[in-house]
């Protein structure tokens, strides 16, 4: 029974880990998939090399407005997809190659299978190559073993076949027709790569909105605009899946009654859970939330001395910029075990790559009520700044609410062109406790450029 200084359980932002102060210590790495995790091969980078395709796909269905007649000619869909997985599936090997025969890694050892645990510390791995399970113990582990998409318990489903977000990107060809179903994020950004691809989209939402996770106003406005463009099917009970002659179908109770959706494929976007009962965490004393969140403390330690954990099994934000500062934590405090730091996830922000663009951070209007916290709110849209003119947006705005007393950021929601990239400002400003009126009136706005939408926003602030 091999016995490890460290045991990291995931290539994800686990991988990160391991650095020179730790070239001494006996370490094992422990992957069942491919290096790399969720955000490199099945997550963030592929679906956003497709969305910035989706984009150029889309611009001439919107190019006569500004006096320019375009047309979408063709989409070659293999070269849309070996371009972005050509670039992606080399760096996943090249890790594994690092990583198993670098000499940087001599007191490395990885074994490439799956990992349960047994006992306190000690896991045991059952390879991917058929060898015999092995038993490995350790003084300290870090769980960073990612998550994976939740399958609803639709009857049928099984049997007519899906697609979740870890397969969808690798399909031979493009369907002509395609339903999605669920109203997050992951929907919202397939729904727009596809649509945009010339595929005829349905989606299906078991609640009354779509993005119901964001500020209101955002979702209300998101909803009305998807609804435009897709086949929206709000507060859809999904009854059962079938294969038909042509493709496949979703019996659908709604509030009209049973309907029927068909398409030639299902995308389940439904979700994700954390991957801890696979490592049946609770046989090594982690405990565990009801969504199967590996509980943590402010130092990313589990319940167990010596465990750790980061990224999607343990944080229900569940986001890759929240998995790489988790990692520095995690690798900071593993290295100095008396001199330990703490995680911030005081003002966590997020995006969604759809179209139009939607960011956030901090509160929003419902939450602030629920908390009874005092604030004030402005809206700037788009269309009053002279950027928004020269992109004829006529949809997007964003929207701040602040406390009425300190002028301080409470929360920032945006939804439009570029919101991920318009919105970082304000995650400084309130990272740094920078108050609304030093924000827009002590430093200068590039005129005419977007980020006026964010000093207009901010002057609107009813403060006092």
């Amino acid at each position: 029974m091999p016995h490890y200084d460290l045991v990291i359980i995931g290539t994800g932002s686990g991988n990160s880990i391991l650095g020179p102060e730790f070239a001494d210590l006996r370490t094992a790495i422990v992957e069942k998939g491919v290096f790399g995790g969720t955000c490199l091969n099945v997550g963030c980078i592929p679906t956003k090399m497709f969305v910035y395709t989706a984009d150029v796909a889309a611009t001439p269905a919107g190019s006569s407005r500004f006096g320019v007649d375009e047309e979408l000619t063709a989409v070659r869909w293999p070269d849309v997809r070996d371009r972005i997985f050509g670039r992606i599936d080399p760096i996943a090997e090249g890790g594994a190659e690092y990583r198993e025969n670098h000499e940087d890694n001599r007191n490395v050892e990885v074994y490439r299978g799956e990992g349960r645990f047994t006992g306190r510390k000690e896991l045991r791995v059952s390879f991917a190559d058929g060898r015999p399970d092995e038993v490995v113990t350790a003084d300290r582990f870090v769980l960073a073993a990612g998550g994976r998409p939740v399958i609803p318990d639709v009857p049928g489903l099984a049997e007519t076949g899906y697609y979740t977000s870890d397969t969808i990107m690798r399909l031979d060809a493009l369907p002509e027709r395609i339903v999605v179903l669920g109203g997050g994020y992951i929907a919202a950004e397939f729904a727009h790569v596809f649509a945009s691809f010339g595929v005829a989209v349905t989606m299906v939402n078991r609640s009354g909105a779509l993005l119901r996770q964001e500020d209101a106003d955002i979702s209300a406005r998101f909803t009305e605009l998807a609804s435009r463009r897709f086949d929206v099917r709000l507060d859809r009970k999904t009854v059962r899946a079938r294969s038909t002659d042509t493709g496949v179908a979703l019996d659908l109770e709604g509030p009209q009654g049973a309907e029927t959706v068909e398409a030639d494929l299902i995308l389940v976007a439904t979700g994700r859970r954390p991957n801890s009962d696979l490592l049946d965490v609770a046989a090594t004393g982690v405990a565990t939330t009801e969504r199967g969140h590996v509980v943590v403390d402010d130092y990313q330690q589990t319940s167990v001395e010596g465990i750790y954990a980061l990224g999607d099994i343990s944080s229900p934000l569940e986001l890759k910029h929240v998995a790489n500062h988790e990692a520095r934590v995690v690798q900071h405090n593993l290295a100095h075990p008396d001199d330990r730091i703490k995680a911030d996830h005081r003002f966590v922000p997020h995006a969604v790559f759809t179209s139009p663009q939607v960011a956030s951070v901090g509160l929003t209007e419902a939450q602030a009520t629920g908390r009874g916290v005092s604030f004030v709110v402005s809206k700037q849209d788009y269309a009053g700044i002279a950027y928004g003119w020269a992109m004829e947006d006529t949809t997007g705005f964003a929207k701040l609410l602040a406390d009425p007393a300190t002028g301080q950021l409470l929360g920032a929601h945006i939804i439009g062109p570029q919101a991920s990239t318009v919105i970082q400002p304000l995650i400084q400003a309130m990272s740094f406790g920078l108050d609304a009126r030093s924000m827009a009136r002590g430093q200068y706005w590039i005129h005419p450029a977007m980020p006026e939408l964010v000093e207009n926003a901010l002057l609107n602030l009813p403060l006092d």
